[in-house]
């Protein structure tokens, strides 16, 4: 007989699509890759791939950073499309699970979680700094959070993960597709002229379309989208602060 980690309801995964309703989802994270590899085979039936049913009013922007046995995440709210930055929300939790390719998920997201569900304003779209489908499992944070919490989410990463592509132009708004075990899961995005693309994915509840123009449109100045840029620069100030 298999054994489970303690505290892990794996029937509630079932249920788990409640938005921020949903309680005690800190039992819904194994502390091992057997129990882990259960949760995403479960999660991923939930992931749904469909055009963003509408553009959302607030967008949240999310990244983790490490201090120690420590996890820093932020979650970083702004309106769109303008990109006015309304508030954040900061969680610090201790690293219950150990590094392993692929299921980095289940080492942020506890963290994660909890800084989303204290924002005042829920958002309606989660963008991150990682992957969504295009991941070994088809199970990036992005897809991994946006199922468990149903919150269109869309992943930006820097760099590669799965997947194969042509080198897309080099200016600006230029893409190829992503292609894994035959299937377009992302975008290779250019978002600024002659710099490194971007790694674009749906997470869940959008479609590739819809990441790589709402990717766009929060992209300015530099590489990486405003909202992430901000998320970045404040998990590390945080992580600073903690050394």
């Amino acid at each position: 007989m298999s054994q489970r980690s303690p505290g892990v309801s794996f029937n509630r995964l079932h249920e788990v699509p409640q938005g921020l309703r949903s309680t005690d989802l800190d039992s819904l994270w194994p502390s091992n890759v057997k129990d882990a590899r259960e949760v995403q085979n479960t999660l991923r039936k939930k992931v749904k791939i469909i055009p963003l049913e509408k553009l959302p009013r607030y967008i949240a922007s999310i990244d983790a950073s490490f201090v120690d046995n420590m996890i820093v995440a932020v979650a970083c709210l702004f309106k769109y499309p303008e990109l006015e930055h309304v508030e954040d929300a900061v969680s610090i939790k201790k690293i219950e699970f150990p590094y392993v390719p692929g299921y980095l998920t289940f080492r942020e997201g506890p963290a994660v979680i909890k800084a989303v569900s204290r924002l005042k304003i829920k958002p309606e779209l989660l963008l991150f700094d990682g992957q969504g489908i295009a991941h070994p499992a088809g199970m990036g944070i992005a897809s991994h959070i946006g199922a468990l919490l149903d919150i269109p989410s869309i992943g930006c990463a820097k760099s590669l993960l799965v997947g194969r592509y042509k080198e897309p132009g080099k200016k600006k708004g230029e893409f190829s597709k992503l292609i894994y075990n035959g299937e377009t899961v992302g975008a290779v995005l250019r978002t600024k002229d002659n710099v490194k693309p971007m790694f674009v994915s749906p997470g869940h509840r959008t479609d590739v379309e819809t990441s790589i123009n709402l990717v766009l449109n929060c992209t300015g100045r530099y590489r990486i989208p405003e909202p992430l840029r901000y998320a970045d620069i404040t998990a590390n100030k945080i992580r600073k602060m903690l050394k």
